[in-house]
């Protein structure tokens, strides 16, 4: 099976503890990269997310 490389809005709202409206803010800021396909859905770039995660300044909440 091939890794995953995309990330859904839900799986987002799991990984960081927030809500729905708050990825959206997220992905509206440009922060990762991100695809809308398939009826609207979002598709979040799993690298560009994880880079972004891994790069928080220090002691974010």
């Amino acid at each position: 099976m091939a890794e995953k490389r995309c990330y859904t809005v839900n799986e987002l709202q799991e990984v960081l503890g927030v809500s729905r409206p708050t990825v959206y803010n997220l992905l509206k800021k440009n922060e990762f990269r991100w695809i809308q396909l398939n009826g609207g859905k979002y598709h979040i770039s799993k690298k560009s997310f994880d880079d972004w995660l891994d790069n928080l300044p220090e002691g974010f909440n």
